[in-house]
């Protein structure tokens, strides 16, 4: 197909044109796979005054694990989403807890976050870290902070070698928040109450710790599940035995002098 276009050069021409719009193309961003770590912070701190916030600005690396940690140390834990910047999404825990192997479904068990709360029937709780803009992350609600005391799960009086491990495992999802949630949980201390956002996923992820070495300093240190009325058992347990004792032997004695008695009765009765 040939076509000619003549025209005069001092001549003007108006063209008319029509431009068909192409359809917009597709959206780039769709649900993918959740990327989440967890790794612990390494206590060290140089700022004056450090309070929690400031001890996670170094953490361990691969080559420090498995990491020691004596018993009722404090354990920094930090939950962070990986590969995503999307400022709109907000990291939640569902559950942490803590296990003696690696396997997150193994038993014992030990509770620490229920709801992404402390778990409230545990007498050392867990603390929540708060992580917001003074942080100076540039995706603060990518992250989840908080601190528990080391424990065992048997009385450290019965470990052998007094060395234990344990593996820290979190349930985890992303919460897009809306107008009336903005997906942060709100836990009280005798009344928890966790809001319930929209999340980008129905499906969650368990991500889990390498191995830490828990170090019995104190032998007689009993086991974190030990409550105070726990530790008065064995002396309650003696005066009990003390009092079961003294009316064994008032009960002996009355036995006794009620034999006597009869056989002075009888003795008596014979003489006449």
């Amino acid at each position: 197909l040939s076509f000619q276009c003549r025209y005069f050069g001092s001549e003007v021409v108006s063209l008319v044109a029509e431009v068909n719009t192409v359809p917009p193309p597709l959206p780039v961003t769709a649900q993918g796979p959740l990327s989440v770590e967890l790794r612990l912070a390494n206590g060290q701190c140089d700022a004056k005054g450090c309070s929690d916030a400031n001890v996670y600005s170094s953490y361990y690396s691969g080559a420090d694990y498995p990491v020691t940690k004596v018993l009722r140390d404090p354990v920094y834990v930090e939950v962070r989403i990986l590969e995503r910047t999307d400022p709109n999404i907000v990291l939640t825990l569902e559950h942490c807890w803590a296990t003696s192997t690696s396997s997150p479904v193994s038993l014992p068990q030990w509770t620490l976050l229920v709801d992404g709360c402390p778990y409230h029937d545990d007498r050392y709780l867990t603390t929540l870290v708060p992580v917001d803009h003074s942080s100076g992350l540039p995706n603060p609600t990518h992250y989840k902070r908080f601190i528990f005391q080391m424990f065992t799960f048997v009385d450290a009086v019965f470990l052998p070698s007094q060395t234990e491990t344990v593996f820290i495992h979190c349930s985890t999802a992303v919460c897009h928040p809306s107008a009336t949630d903005s997906c942060e949980r709100r836990c009280h201390r005798h009344r928890r109450h966790a809001t319930k956002g929209v999340q980008l996923s129905g499906e969650t992820a368990v991500v889990s710790s390498e191995e830490v070495i828990v170090v019995t300093s104190q032998p007689a240190a009993l086991d974190r599940r030990v409550s105070d009325s726990d530790h008065q058992v064995p002396q309650s347990l003696s005066y009990g035995l003390l009092g079961v004792a003294a009316l064994a032997v008032l009960a002996v004695s009355a036995l006794v002098l009620a034999v006597v008695w009869r056989f002075r009765t009888l003795h008596q009765a014979i003489k006449l």
